[in-house]
C-alpha cells in the first residue's frame, strides 16, 4: 500500500474565551494555518489538491461552507476546493485520515488537513439555537433515539463522571492530573518546546505566541477550590479542558509529491483507526480504538514512544492509561487541553502537531494520538517521525 507523509505541521497558540484571538474571524484563523503550511513546505499553493478542515459548531461565522471560506481568506488560489468535517472533537484528526486516504489511494497528491474553532465568537452549542428559539422538534436526538437509550440527550459531562465512577477516581486524583497538565505546559513554554510549532498571530499587544490558558502559577489548592459541575460528583471546570480559540493543520502528501516538489517528510502515517461504542459513557471509546489500532499495526503500547490523549476531562486520559497499562511519563509530555485549551474542530491536528514536534525534539520514533468524541466515537492515528 502507498504511504502518506506529513511535510509540515503548525498550530496557533490557544486563545482563552474572549481573549487574545477573539478579534480574529475563524476563517482568517484557518487561513493563517494554510499560508504557514505551504510556506514551511516550500510548495506552490496552487499544487494543493484539496483542503479538508474540521469545525464542530458550524453556525454564524463558521457556517456556509466554512472550509471553503478558509481557502478564500488564504493565499491559496480560488481553484483549490475544500470541505468541512464534523466528527465532533476529532474533526481535524479525521480530516487527516481522509487526507491520507486520498493520498494513499493515488487520486490526490497534496492535501491540507486541519481545523479551526473560535469558541469566543461562535459559542459551543450555539448551533442548537433554532430548536430553542422556534420551539420546534425535539433537538438532535429523535424520539426513536431517546427510546432506544432511555435518555433525552447524551452528555459528555455525564460520560466523564461515569468514567470516574467506573475507574474509581476521586476528585483529588483528577485535580492532581490537572495540575500536572499546567506544570508540563508551563515547562514546555519556558523551554521553547512549542516555538517550532506555533505560528504568530497579531493581537492587541503584539504577536500572540503563548498559549493563553496555561496557569503558570497553578496550585492544587486553587484547582480544588473550583466548584464541581454537579453535587456529589468529581468533575469541575478546573479538571476539564478549557474553552479555546485556535487553528491548526498538517500538509499530507504522497511519495510522488515528495519527489515532484522536492519536499522533505517529517512523519509517516502508520495506521488510522476509528471506532464507535456506547454513546452514554461515550468518552471511554479511545481505549477500545487504541487496542484495535495497535493490533492493526502489529504493535504493542510498549512500542509507542509518546502518546497524546486529548484531555477533554482528566478522567479520560487516566482511564486510558490504566486500561492499557501505559507509561504515564510518555503521556501528554507537554501538557494537554486542561492547560492548553481544546479548540474543538482544531484539536485533532493541534495534538498531532505537538506530537510530531515532541517526537523530533526527543529523538523518538513512534507516536500515537487519540480523541474521545461525541456520540461514543474515537479516532486513533499512529505516526512514525522521520
Amino acid at each position: 500500500m502507498a504511504d502518506a507523509y506529513i511535510v509540515a505541521a503548525v498550530r496557533t497558540a490557544g486563545g482563552r474565551r474572549n481573549g487574545k484571538l477573539a478579534h480574529w474571524h475563524p476563517a482568517d484563523l484557518g487561513a493563517e494555518v494554510l499560508n504557514a503550511l505551504v510556506d514551511r513546505a516550500g510548495i506552490d499553493p496552487a499544487a494543493v489538491d484539496d483542503v479538508i478542515f474540521g469545525c464542530v459548531t458550524q453556525a454564524g461565522e463558521q457556517a456556509f461552507a466554512f472550509a471553503r471560506n478558509v481557502v478564500l481568506a488564504s493565499k491559496l488560489p480560488q481553484s483549490v476546493p475544500a470541505v468541512t468535517i464534523d466528527r465532533q472533537c476529532g474533526s481535524s484528526q479525521q480530516a487527516v485520515q481522509f487526507a491520507a486516504q486520498a493520498v494513499m489511494s493515488g487520486f490526490q497528491d497534496v492535501v491540507i488537513a486541519g481545523g479551526a474553532e473560535s469558541m469566543s465568537r461562535v459559542p459551543m452549542f450555539s448551533n442548537l439555537s433554532l430548536h430553542a428559539k422556534e420551539g420546534i422538534g425535539v433537538g438532535p436526538f429523535s424520539e426513536r433515539i431517546q427510546a432506544r437509550f432511555g435518555v433525552k440527550s447524551f452528555s459528555q459531562f455525564a460520560g466523564a463522571q461515569m468514567i470516574a465512577d467506573k475507574y474509581g477516581y476521586d476528585r483529588l486524583t483528577l485535580d492532581r492530573f490537572a495540575l500536572q497538565s499546567h506544570q508540563r505546559a508551563a515547562q514546555a513554554t519556558h523551554s521553547g518546546a512549542f516555538a517550532g510549532e506555533i505560528i504568530g498571530l497579531a493581537s492587541g499587544d503584539g504577536m500572540h505566541l503563548v498559549d493563553e490558558g496555561i496557569r503558570f502559577d497553578a496550585l492544587l489548592e486553587g484547582i480544588g477550590a473550583v466548584k464541581l459541575l454537579e453535587e456529589g460528583g468529581v468533575i469541575s471546570a478546573a479538571n476539564a479542558s478549557q474553552v479555546c480559540d485556535g487553528a491548526s493543520g498538517v500538509l499530507v502528501v504522497s511519495e510522488r509529491a515528495l519527489k515532484q516538489y522536492g519536499l522533505t517528510p517529517i512523519a509517516r502515517i502508520v495506521d488510522m483507526t476509528v471506532t464507535a461504542g456506547d454513546p452514554l459513557i461515550m468518552l471511554e471509546e479511545p481505549i477500545f480504538a487504541t487496542r484495535k489500532a495497535l493490533k492493526r499495526a502489529g504493535m504493542s503500547i510498549a512500542d509507542i514512544d509518546l502518546y497524546e490523549v486529548n484531555e477533554a476531562f482528566a478522567s479520560v486520559p487516566l482511564a486510558w492509561l490504566d486500561a492499557l497499562e501505559a507509561d504515564p511519563a510518555r503521556l501528554n509530555v507537554n501538557g494537554g487541553a486542561i492547560a492548553l485549551g481544546h479548540p474543538l474542530g482544531a484539536s485533532g491536528t493541534k495534538l498531532m502537531t505537538t506530537l510530531i514536534h515532541a517526537l523530533k525534539a526527543s529523538g523518538k520514533r513512534y507516536g500515537l494520538q487519540t480523541m474521545c468524541e461525541g456520540g461514543g466515537i474515537a479516532n486513533v492515528t499512529i505516526l512514525e517521525v522521520l
